[in-house]
């Protein structure tokens, strides 16, 4: 009786979020490998549950290590420049059948046996991303040739809706398409803050491996639960905030600089951390706003 009673309270304390945030759009970035080959079952099961109560989840993925993995089967070496991917015209064909035909077909696939409703939309359907080749200079000052790696320039936000409108997901393969017509290899990160400031979304939340944002790098107690954009700024100046986590928080800032009314990193690790952010008082990982 106990347990059920206890089960009651989640719910009553879940349901002004599920009113508040109904018929809403929320961004959600998974990394590739969470979901691809079967795992993931917390995640995929917290999206169709969002779907349930009437939000509408828009999925961008990442899929960096398996990339890494069919290029090293391929005998090819990988190549990284200040944390990109050098992308040349073989590369950029092992990342678009990694990125659209395993793991974007993995997480709709997913989704949709789990008793959701899911799409993919990519360079081979429909695809929302148009980008530009990213430019990089080195201390000198000289453009870094990165190949085929490119930034979103406009993001396709009626196709989107279209999709959201039909009660789908749009399940999102980070690869643009240039002014040439050529796939361009986008940072998932990147492409996740672009989309949801496109969409001006009321909430985008990375599904990270840590646990959030922390004060202090070398304490786990130090998660903090909300920061501002200036807080944010400070930390990443002091040093605290760097490496992986960068890029998280500069897609943050993004998306918030575009209509984007709420962000959060999480850790995608812990069961059902998705709606223990969205549904609980106290949350699970950190919170940024403008």
């Amino acid at each position: 009786m106990q347990d059920a009673i206890t089960k009651a309270r989640v719910l009553i304390e879940a349901l002004p979020y599920i009113r508040r945030f109904s018929g809403k759009t929320f961004v959600i970035k998974i990394g590739g490998a969470a979901l691809a080959g079967g795992g993931g079952a917390d995640t995929v099961e917290d999206i169709v549950f969002l779907q349930q109560v009437g939000i509408r989840p828009v999925i961008v993925h990442g899929g960096g290590p398996l990339i890494s993995k069919a290029i090293s089967e391929a005998g090819r070496e990988t190549r990284f420049i200040q944390g990109y991917r050098h992308t040349d015209e073989e590369t950029m064909r092992i990342v678009e059948k990694v990125l659209i035909e395993n793991v974007n077909v993995d997480i709709v696939d997913a989704i949709n046996k789990a008793g959701g409703r899911a799409q993919g939309l990519h360079r081979h359907f429909r695809n929302p991303l148009t980008g530009i080749r990213k430019r990089l200079d080195d201390d000198l000052g000289r453009p870094i040739d990165l190949g085929l790696v490119g930034d979103i320039s406009a993001v396709d936000v009626d196709g989107i809706e279209r999709i959201c409108n039909t009660g789908v997901a749009p399940v999102i393969a980070p690869v643009a398409t240039g002014s040439a017509g050529e796939a361009l290899n986008v940072n998932a990160d990147s492409a996740g803050g672009a989309i949801a400031g496109a969409l001006k979304a009321e909430k985008l939340v990375f599904m990270s491996d840590t646990h959030g944002i922390r004060l202090d790098p070398e304490d786990e107690t130090s998660l903090a639960s909300s920061l501002s954009g200036k807080e944010i700024e400070v930390l990443v100046r002091r040093g605290i905030i760097s490496g992986g986590m960068l890029p998280k928080v500069k897609a943050c800032l993004e998306a918030l600089a575009g209509g984007t009314k709420r962000t959060h990193i999480i850790d995608g690790r812990l069961p059902h951390s998705l709606l223990l952010e969205i549904f609980t008082d106290r949350g699970v990982g950190t919170m940024i706003l403008a």
